[in-house]
């Protein structure tokens, strides 16, 4: 006679205890609420390192120039700079007209420092 033995194939997974507190839809909202309170707290009290002066800045006498075909910001700061500093009025150009890069369209029109020579 022969002998069969079986191994158990399936073993039930460890259940884990339930927790006893459930929210409610008035409970998440109370979460969610504290939570964006909290948040918004954090938030003001970072924003409020951000520095201002009772004084006024010295307003920069400017003039529009509109962008022709061919010119750079390159071409149009060399016309402008006195000083032979072109990379500084590039900066100063891209600064006045909240320029993300140093690509111009034709028609463009940008607002210069005004020259004094």
């Amino acid at each position: 006679m022969s002998t069969l033995s079986l191994a158990p194939v399936f073993a039930p997974a460890p259940t884990r205890a339930r927790s006893t507190v459930r929210l409610t839809r008035r409970g998440r909202l109370v979460v969610f609420v504290t939570s964006l309170f909290l948040v918004l707290t954090v938030a003001f009290m970072l924003a409020g390192n951000a520095v201002g002066t009772d004084e006024p800045g010295q307003q920069i006498p400017t003039e529009i120039v509109q962008v022709t075909p061919g010119d750079t910001l390159w071409g149009i700061a060399s016309d402008i700079a006195t000083d032979g500093d072109v990379r500084s009025m590039m900066q100063q150009i891209e600064r006045l007209n909240a320029l993300e890069s140093a690509g111009l369209q034709s028609g463009q029109k940008l607002r210069v420092p005004v020259t004094t020579e």
